[in-house]
Order: structure tokens, then C-alpha cells, then sequence
């Protein structure tokens, strides 16, 4: 392990922490080169076990022996390692919340959607989320809750976001997600219709159903016959699901809300969700 100390913010080995937008990390004329940045420790870890390939790490100076321990296998890798006093490393990011851990990694790719489909028991769909930390909260709440896997709409923000991953505290790395592809959303209920999946929409309809009693119609579902696969749709911040969704989805529901209140937002709705209906069973 090398390890290098930097002095200067503008050392042009801090390109990618400190000029790149993500525009220009995602690099879609040439993919090969994309990359991401890797925020906190655990983010790092959770990388780093997953088989992302880490380019460098960029560490407080105070942080280097933990950074040593909590990685030990970094010492057969050969990934330069730069250090920088807390000063020079909020002048490089341009804020002081990084705990003292960067890194920067090649641009995972997601799973082909219908592998995904045909590996998954219990699947979560978001349509058209654009806040970045919305998405990197859904990861988190449907890794630890249950849910096998992601499917991303064409419209979904990226979850590879350098604050999507953040905010999912690096579950994106541990739990499989896919891009759907084909028309949409009519190319994706057929490929979960064909693979037996019931469609649970979370979303404020007439016919919505309290959500354990949606919960007790896909097991009814499960145990008269069905394969037991649930994909659970979530929708924009906005405006929710889209007509199309909604008109295809098997069921809607709703989480029963009190004082007047109408609806969480997505990232606490997916919490709850999961919970009800895949956590339960998990």
C-alpha cells in the first residue's frame, strides 16, 4: 500500500474529488472510465467487500491507522492511499462533512433486468424519483427490510449518486438493482407477469387497501397457489405513481396515516412497506 501525503488542494491527483461533476464521473462516451466517489468508512467497506474496484483513498491524516484496521486486506491491493491534513481536505471537497473518508471507485454496473426478475422474490420498483437522497434511502430501507432487488424506471434518479450512496450507507453494493428496459412501464408488467409476480402499488387511491391487508391478500395469494413473488411500486415525490402504473398494478395500498396527515414521504412510506410486507416474512 502506498501511501502519499497531499498538500495542495490542486494537486492533480484530486481531480475526481474535487472538479469533477457527476456528469463527468458518469463519462457516458466512454463508460469504461466512469466513476464514482465513495463517502464515509463504512461506504468504503461496504465497496471494497462488494468487489468495486477502488481507484484511490483519500483519508484525514488523524484516520490513517483506523482506515489500516478496518481494511486490512488494502495492504495486497496495490491502491494509492492519500492523506491531507483536515484543512487541505475540506478545500479539495468544499465541505467539512466527509468523517475523513474518501474514496474513488470505477462506475459499478447495475444487474440486466431480467436476471434480476428471474433471481428476486420480493422486488422493489421506483418510478420517477429524482431526489438522489430519496433513492440512496429506499436502498437502505429495502436491504435491511427484505426486498431481494431494485428495478429503476428509465426516469429514476441515479443511485450511484455520490450522495445516494452516502445515504444508503453503501447498500447499493450488497443488494442487486437493475435499469429497466423496453418500453415503459408496459415491457416490465409483462416480464413480471410471465415470472408470477402480484403488483402492490403504494399509493393514495380510492381502492387502495390498508397495507396489512394487502399484506393478508398476497398471502392468501401465496397460499392458494401463486408463486409468493411481490414487486412493490413506489412513485415520484411529487405526483406519486403514473396512471400507466397504476392502472396495471394487482393491488394499491395504503399506510393508514393519523392527525390529519396524508402520506409520509417515499423514504419513510418504503420503510414501513417493506417492513409490512417483506420484513414480516424475511
Amino acid at each position: 500500500m502506498t501511501i502519499t501525503r497531499i498538500e495542495d488542494s490542486t494537486d492533480e491527483r484530486m481531480e475526481p474529488y474535487a472538479n469533477l461533476t457527476a456528469h463527468q464521473l458518469k463519462s457516458r462516451l466512454h463508460p469504461e472510465n466512469a466513476q464514482v466517489i465513495l463517502e464515509t468508512l463504512l461506504v468504503i467497506q461496504a465497496a471494497f467487500d462488494a468487489g468495486v474496484e477502488i481507484c484511490s483513498i483519500l483519508v484525514d491524516e488523524r484516520h490513517v491507522k483506523t482506515l489500516q484496521d478496518a481494511l486490512p486486506r488494502l495492504a495486497e491491493r496495490d491502491i494509492p492511499v492519500y492523506v491531507a491534513s483536515r484543512e487541505v481536505l475540506s478545500a479539495i471537497t468544499g465541505i467539512n462533512v466527509t468523517r475523513g473518508y474518501l474514496a474513488c471507485a470505477r462506475r459499478p454496473q447495475g444487474r440486466e433486468p431480467q436476471a434480476l426478475l428471474d433471481q428476486a422474490q420480493r422486488l422493489v420498483v421506483l418510478e420517477g424519483l429524482t431526489d438522489v437522497s430519496n433513492v440512496g434511502a429506499v436502498f437502505r430501507s429495502a436491504a435491511a427490510l427484505g426486498a431481494d432487488g431494485i428495478l429503476l424506471a428509465p426516469t429514476c434518479a441515479d443511485p450511484l449518486n455520490r450522495r445516494s450512496i452516502r445515504v444508503s450507507m453503501g447498500t447499493l453494493f450488497r443488494l442487486p438493482w437493475a435499469r429497466a428496459e423496453g418500453e415503459w412501464p408496459q415491457a416490465t408488467f409483462q416480464a413480471l407477469a410471465t415470472r408470477g409476480y402480484s403488483s402492490v402499488a403504494l399509493a393514495l387511491t380510492p381502492t387502495a387497501l390498508p397495507i396489512d391487508e394487502a399484506g393478508r391478500r398476497l398471502a392468501e395469494r401465496a397460499a392458494t397457489g401463486g408463486s409468493g413473488r411481490v414487486a412493490l411500486f413506489f412513485g415520484t415525490e411529487g405526483t406519486g405513481l403514473t396512471r400507466e402504473v397504476l392502472d396495471r398494478c394487482d393491488l394499491h395500498a395504503v399506510i393508514p396515516m393519523q392527525r390529519g396527515v396524508d402520506s409520509l414521504n417515499v423514504a419513510a412510506s418504503s420503510a414501513v412497506a417493506c417492513f409490512e410486507l417483506f420484513g414480516r416474512s424475511s
